[in-house]
């Protein structure tokens, strides 16, 4: 959610349990300001908060000039004025990441415990080889943070339009879904580098824009089910909520510009969805 709008924003999301206190709107809203000037971002936008045992970590996303899937850089506070930016990671570094359980400390300069297993030589011969390797739990939470965002940062459709020289930016024209696609999940894109454009049916290809069908529809996401939309205030505001990553939530008020999304949770995936639906 752009952090202009973050009062309005977050009332929004209210009944989903998404709530700061007034003195960390005003200290955000103030600091998110002066990060975007000290960094020189396009925009920032307010990502949401993982909690952890001891502190909990507000997260901020800023965005350059250039593409704005790519061109965006991640934030930490542990108290919405002091921003750390989080590291990027390499590949096997992030699946180490990934890899680890539990909650997170709040502790940005606490060490993790990976037990590295490798198995080496061949056949009859083969053993395996236990490394220990230490895992700051800065690194986990720009892991954890970038596997949420590709996995449930989602947007309505049209409210991005690709170019003709490929720069994906947000579309002036775009004004809202009506009453009745609002209602549907496939008026909901993943807001990610690397759509599974396999997904699409051929057929319907043919029907699509190339300007704004450019992202995957969140209509077959698995497992099936793992999306709840909910109407709200007389359909008049449209809220999603992700069963897969709890804490997750979207808004969309039907026939305006207005839309957003935050995770506030405790950065744990749920992995018993399958089973629960």
């Amino acid at each position: 959610m752009n952090s202009e709008g973050l009062t309005l924003s977050i009332e929004y999301l209210a009944s989903t349990g998404i709530l700061l206190s007034t003195e960390q709107k005003a200290a955000l809203q103030t600091s998110l300001v002066m990060l975007q000037n000290a960094q020189k971002f396009h925009e920032v936008h307010f990502w949401g908060k993982i909690v952890g045992i001891k502190e909990s970590y507000f997260i901020a996303s800023g965005i350059g000039k250039g593409n704005e899937l790519q061109d965006r850089k991640f934030l930490y506070s542990l108290d919405c004025m002091k921003w750390c930016l989080l590291p990027i990671l390499a590949d096997s570094r992030a699946q180490m990441c990934r890899s680890l359980s539990g909650r997170f400390i709040g502790d940005p300069t606490y060490e993790y415990e990976y037990i590295d297993v490798k198995v080496v030589g061949e056949g009859e011969e083969a053993e395996e080889e236990t490394n220990t390797v230490l895992v700051k739990e800065e690194d986990r939470l720009a892991a954890v943070i970038d596997e949420i965002d590709r996995e449930v940062h989602i947007v309505p459709r049209g409210s991005y339009v690709k170019t003709a020289t490929s720069k994906i930016v947000s579309n002036r024209s775009f004004e809202g879904l009506n009453n009745l696609d609002c209602k549907k999940l496939s008026s909901y894109f993943h807001f990610r580098n690397t759509p599974n454009t396999d997904k699409i049916k051929l057929l319907a290809k043919a029907t699509l824009d190339q300007s704004i069908d450019f992202l995957e529809h969140i209509e077959h996401d698995l497992p099936k089910g793992c999306w709840a939309l909910h109407p709200e205030r007389g359909g008049g505001l449209i809220i999603l909520k992700s069963l897969l990553w709890l804490g997750y939530s979207f808004y969309h008020v039907p026939g305006t510009k207005k839309f957003g999304s935050a995770y506030f949770g405790t950065g744990e995936k749920n992995i018993d969805l399958p089973f629960m639906l």
